[in-house]
């Protein structure tokens, strides 16, 4: 009897034992792991947790910061198998093989196939582009010019990475961050340096959360308190005609300078189109609403997936944290600056906080503008005014990822 526990006991711990040895837990804390690299998934799991608490606390980009967490937090399981970037990262410019993916791949694999393919990003700027109002930059054609301003923030990222020692096209990937895109910057990134995807869009939504805050300090010392009173007058109201005419002439016209940036910018405008002919309002509310949804969760997994604890915990990283910082802060100056040099010519009828609004985080950086103006001046009404630039912005991201894809790809 006491033989047969003693058995039955061996081989209860047997099968734990055996349990332990095919679990992610061996990976982290088995035999030397820990100290040979299991602890990156331990910091991997404190990031993880910082970007939760940012999105169901603080709300910062919950929609999109939510599913890039939990991607992070799926492709650090060890042993999970849910995403290989072997698959899609390779040293040879060999092309995708398809049918490895199929025979090896997991869950994230094949949903990456939507980043990998350029699938995704293009069916959020068609959502986007369903739910923007281009109005303001119609009424205003001069917006354009503030939306390119801050385009400054990206060539000067740029530049930057250059200095720090990243290579044309990693650069080129971290520099397009200062777009205030986050699609813009997956598109570019998937292309030129598919190993910094995670860093980069971890890096530049999580910037477009925080433009409520990176933002005021630098407009408001860039400008005084007389500029920031400014009251603009009412835009022109614009036609039917030239809000369908619009998104047809830019869709053409940057296509044909820039077939990279095709795209891109087609499906914005296609989504604008859709938006104000009135003859497709079902297929323009799924482009704002359910497509819109579904794409955003597929995309922000996918994306969370590359952030590896391997590739992802690295000076790099770090490097492009900074960048990305840096991008956003000479945008939303750039734009600033470029304001007050319309004001100046304009004879004050322009006022410069619209400029910061250059950045392409749209809506948030016209309210942004709206709301540091208000704070000098209660019954400012910049909204409207911003939001020229803002879709100038967005404009702007996509022509500058044309051309970094023209000359580096």
């Amino acid at each position: 009897m006491t033989n047969t526990l003693l058995l039955s006991g061996g081989s209860f711990i047997d099968s734990i034992l055996g349990v332990f040895e095919s679990s992610g837990f061996k990976e982290i804390f088995g035999g030397d792991n820990f100290v040979n690299g299991g602890w990156r998934y331990l910091v991997m799991y404190l990031i993880v947790g910082v970007l939760f608490y940012l999105a169901i606390v603080k709300k910062f980009e919950p929609l999109l910061l939510l599913p890039i967490a939990f991607g992070m937090l799926l492709t650090n399981l060890p042993g999970a198998g849910l995403y290989h970037s072997d698959l899609f990262i390779n040293d040879t410019g060999a092309p995708l093989n398809i049918q490895e993916i199929v025979e090896r791949g997991g869950l994230i694999d094949f949903l990456y196939l939507g980043v990998k393919l350029g699938i995704y990003p293009p069916l959020i700027f068609l959502g986007v582009g369903a739910m923007t109002d281009f109005s303001p930059l119609i009424s205003n054609p001069k917006s354009l010019l503030l939306g390119a301003a801050a385009q400054f923030g990206v060539f000067a990222a740029f530049v930057g990475a250059l200095l720090l020692g990243f290579t044309v096209a990693e650069a080129a990937a971290i520099g397009i961050i200062g777009g205030a895109d986050g699609p813009t910057a997956i598109m570019v990134t998937k292309s030129l340096a598919p190993h910094l995807l995670g860093a980069i869009a971890i890096a530049a939504y999580s910037y477009m959360a925080l433009v409520p805050f990176i933002q005021p300090p630098i407009m408001r010392a860039l400008t005084s308190k007389k500029e920031r009173t400014i009251k603009m007058t009412a835009l022109r109201p614009v036609s039917k005609l030239e809000q369908v005419i619009f998104p047809i002439v830019v869709a053409a016209v940057v296509s044909l300078i820039l077939p990279d940036a095709a795209p891109l910018i087609g499906m914005l405008m296609l989504g604008n189109l859709m938006k104000v002919c009135g003859v497709v309002d079902r297929i323009a509310k799924t482009a704002q609403n359910e497509l819109m949804n579904i794409v955003t969760i597929l995309l922000g997994i996918s994306v969370g997936a590359t952030a590896k604890a391997e590739s992802f915990l690295d000076l790099k990283t770090l490097g492009i944290i900074l960048l990305g910082l840096a991008a956003f802060a000479f945008a939303t100056a750039a734009g600033t600056l470029f304001g007050k040099l319309m004001c100046f010519v304009t004879g004050g009828k322009i006022n410069p906080l619209i400029g910061s609004a250059g950045v392409s985080a749209v809506p948030m950086a016209a309210r942004v503008s709206q709301k540091v103006g208000q704070e000098e001046e209660p019954t400012n009404f910049l909204l409207m005014h911003a939001m020229g630039p803002n879709v100038a912005g967005v404009i702007g991201s996509a022509v500058a990822a044309g051309v970094f894809l023209s000359l580096f790809k």
